[in-house]
């Protein structure tokens, strides 16, 4: 009993005040196979599915929100990279290192992009790319008469880190050449979250690269970054380690994109353009630092809640249609939040398609006539949804059309995914001259990207937005 007390005691200590490095050391988790035995994935399936998943963080240097666009240095290499391996990019948000390890050798993820710099414990679990970039880590902390100027001040001090990351490592390096000690408490969360606990005085320290300090110092005068925990080094993504087709494309991207100079390019964009990033992170309309997409998001609310829908959905159409601006006009010639065509507009009784309010629910009327068109076709929501979204986009005659064609050749056509693969082969003369076949010739195709863009961004707008 006596025993129990005391080690109960001892873990409530070590858990209020964090662990010196003696105590940080991990154990080998021998309840998990798929270290050993990662999913085996590599390049041509990733093809043949058609989209690459890749995990990132919402941070101000990862990816985020603003005014309903994507944003984010990772956010924009992968994108580019997707398109390099002619795949769409589908991303998995995570701020959890560990987890995010877990995901990629679970073949749920099939890759991690964030800035890990590369050490030999890393690489019992992942491959890496080549580097791409490198960077130093730094203490933050408070300006303050107080504030430490050398390692050496640390001792006996508490630095809170995010868990898993190279920091832990690089700190118990200090304690070991200094010969000081002093604790260190990994938590979950990135190191935007850790900066915001300091500037709120939640925390003394935390360790952070230099780059994303230096981008959080613009706009958070009260910081103190100048002390040097690790210099540079390089960083790149993690890999399965059984994807060495994967790996290879990836690399050869690496080197073009270095020769082009693309790479110099976006880091300037989003680490040394601080001004632009202050506004982009700081804004109502940012996922960093507000909850709201666009300005016209009580609007938007209103008419979602008239469909039935969640209201970022709708949002998630309305910047795929327009980008939030009332004034944009097709070439085709529609107009207004959700780019409606004369003929709609005049259907639904819009009779000023630059109002917002009178645009948005012109367009709520057509959704829900759509809606109505598919309810006894398609029965589950989730589902029609795709449909009147594929609807909306190309016209609900050509999807239709592929419906008739699903059920012809003896697929279930209340499977957005089947009535898709017919939707893309009215490009075809031996499809869309098929008897059943009424509305004709449509690039189907494009309609099919249309819905998975806005599906995609709507999965991005739920994550990250709160309802």
């Amino acid at each position: 009993m006596k025993k129990t007390v005391i080690s109960l005691l001892l873990l409530l200590i070590f858990s209020t005040f964090g662990f010196q490095c003696s105590f940080l050391e991990r154990t080998e988790n021998e309840e998990v196979d798929f270290w050993e035995n990662p999913a085996q994935l590599d390049l041509d399936e990733i093809k043949k599915r058609g989209f690459i998943r890749a995990i990132v963080d919402n941070s101000s240097t990862s990816y985020y929100i603003y005014r309903g666009r994507r944003m984010g240095y990772e956010f924009e290499m992968l994108r580019n990279l997707a398109s390099f391996l002619d795949v769409r990019l589908h991303l998995i948000i995570k701020s959890d290192i560990g987890e995010a390890f877990q995901l990629l050798n679970q073949g749920k993820a099939d890759i991690i992009a964030m800035n890990f710099a590369i050490s030999e414990e890393r690489k019992k679990y992942a491959n890496f790319t080549a580097p791409l970039g490198s960077m130093g880590t730094v203490l933050v902390q408070q300006k303050r008469s107080d504030a430490l100027t050398e390692p050496i001040e640390l001792e006996d001090k508490t630095v809170f880190i995010q868990q898993d990351a190279i920091f832990k490592s690089q700190l118990c390096s200090l304690q070991r050449n200094l010969g000081i000690s002093f604790s260190i408490i990994e938590e979950k969360g990135d190191s935007d979250y850790f900066i915001n606990r300091v500037v709120k005085d939640e925390i003394q320290y935390t360790v952070v690269d230099k780059v994303v300090a230096l981008v959080n110092s613009t706009y958070y005068s009260d910081l103190d970054i100048q002390m040097e925990i690790s210099p540079k080094e390089d960083v790149a993504w993690a890999l399965r380690k059984n994807s060495p087709l994967l790996e290879e494309e990836i690399n050869k991207w690496i080197k073009s994109k270095d020769k082009t100079g693309y790479i110099r390019t976006l880091y300037a964009k989003y680490f040394q353009n601080t001004k632009n990033s202050y506004f982009r992170t700081t804004s109502p309309f940012s996922s960093l630092a507000g909850n709201s997409i666009s300005p016209f998001d009580d609007m938007i609310k209103k008419g979602a809640d008239n469909l039935g829908w969640d209201w970022r959905m709708l949002a998630s159409l309305i910047y795929k249609e327009s980008r939030f601006d009332t004034t944009a006009t097709s070439y085709a010639g529609a107009t207004g939040l959700l780019q409606l065509m004369p003929v709609t507009l005049e259907r639904f009784g819009v009779e000023n398609p630059n109002d917002p309010m009178e645009s948005l629910m012109g367009g709520v009327s057509y959704l829900k006539y759509l809606d109505k068109f598919w309810r006894e076709r398609v029965p589950e929501n989730n589902e029609r949804l795709k449909f009147i979204l594929a609807s909306y986009n190309v016209g609900h005659g050509h999807v239709l059309d592929a419906w008739k064609l699903t059920r012809k050749y003896s697929k279930n056509p209340q499977i957005w995914q089947n009535v898709a693969h017919f939707l893309k082969l009215k490009t075809n003369p031996d499809y869309y001259k098929d008897p059943v076949v009424k509305s004709g010739y449509a690039k189907g195709h494009l309609a099919v990207n249309y819905v998975d863009d806005i599906l995609i961004l709507y999965d991005s707008y739920r994550v990250l937005i709160e309802p």
